[in-house]
């Protein structure tokens, strides 16, 4: 699987781990929704896909931009990162 990562993927929101691949060659947008995807898909429990999240990696506390590409990122096997929802300073 060179074209994947094995993450170990923390949701708060849910109080859950999860292990995940998740491909090298995407975008963090898209990574997300591929994330938001198969957290349904294993739960049963659905994030409000409206509301704006962060991928943020608890080895070295760096938050991902949407527009960076994994393969361009440090995330590699193993990493563990962390979902977190997207607080508005308005709201």
């Amino acid at each position: 699987m060179e074209n994947k990562v094995l993450i170990k993927l923390t949701i708060p929101e849910l109080d859950r781990k999860f292990d995940i691949f998740i491909p090298v060659n995407e975008i963090i947008w898209k990574i997300k929704k591929i994330i938001l995807k198969s957290i349904t898909d294993l739960t049963g429990i659905t994030l409000d896909p409206k509301l704006e999240y962060e991928i943020f990696n608890k080895d070295n506390s760096k938050f991902y931009k949407n527009n960076e590409i994994v393969i361009d990122t440090d995330i590699r096997n193993g990493c563990e990162l962390i979902l977190l929802t997207k607080l508005s300073a308005f709201g």
